[in-house]
């Protein structure tokens, strides 16, 4: 994967979370913030627990940031998967995000 080809497909994933986020908001009481500097998002939920998305250029990786820990994503056979083998990205972030926010998030 090139530069170019990691930034553009980073893209679509920080943009599909911020989507996602409005989405929750929209559809369900969860009142959860994000906010968006470059190539990281910070998502903040009511209790103010927040999980950290940002874009590792140099290794062509997203790390997430969440209470449980600290995870690395490579893209791989179209989504992005944990460098550990401990799934994918957008079911991670939903588990993740459930977990810290006590509601039943889809992301």
């Amino acid at each position: 994967m090139t530069d170019l080809e990691f930034l553009d497909t980073a893209e679509r994933l920080l943009s599909r979370i911020e989507a996602s986020c409005d989405r929750i908001n929209d559809e369900t009481d969860a009142d959860i913030d994000n906010q968006r500097v470059g190539g990281m998002i910070t998502i903040t939920f009511s209790n103010r627990s927040q999980i950290i998305v940002n874009l590792q250029k140099p290794l062509h990786e997203v790390w997430m940031a969440a209470k449980s820990g600290g995870y690395h994503y490579k893209f791989k056979d179209d989504l992005w998967q944990d460098t550990k083998g401990q799934g994918e990205f957008f079911d991670n972030l939903s588990r993740f995000a459930t977990a810290q926010s006590g509601t039943s998030l889809q992301f």
